[in-house]
């Protein structure tokens, strides 16, 4: 068995990351990105209003992270949320159900979490097949 190669995202449509970890990795036919924060790559600042708004950001940055690969959220087979109040569930959710309002929904873990990295109240990880 050949050991499959690792491919590394970058795309500046999307906040870049620290220096010790990836936007994004293919590996075969499968695209892993890593968790992202609502944060606009273009200021480098939080989407400023609600949750809802920070997680529309986000899922645009995977999205455009996911191009780079030539794939989309409409590909997406996981997904991974953390929220540091459960109360943004539902707030969360109507973003969220925008981007995947057709097709096979992909599989997805929302958990509560005590904090998230720069204050942070949302962050999204995605597995997606090219």
């Amino acid at each position: 068995m050949s050991a499959a190669s690792k491919k590394e995202l970058r795309t500046t449509g999307a906040p870049a990351p620290l220096p010790f970890y990836s936007q994004g990795v293919v590996l075969g036919n499968m695209v892993y990105v890593s968790g992202s924060l609502g944060i606009d790559s273009d200021t480098g600042k939080f989407v400023e209003g609600t949750v809802a708004d920070r997680t529309t950001r986000i899922l645009e940055n995977i999205n455009n992270i996911l191009a780079e690969a030539g794939t989309s959220l409409e590909n997406a087979v996981k997904l991974n949320v953390f929220l540091t109040d459960m109360s943004n569930f539902d707030v969360m959710n109507g973003a969220y159900a925008k981007f995947f309002d057709k097709g096979v929904r992909p599989i997805r873990t929302c958990v509560a979490v005590k904090e998230l990295p720069f204050g942070a109240d949302v962050e999204i990880e995605a597995s997606a097949h090219l």
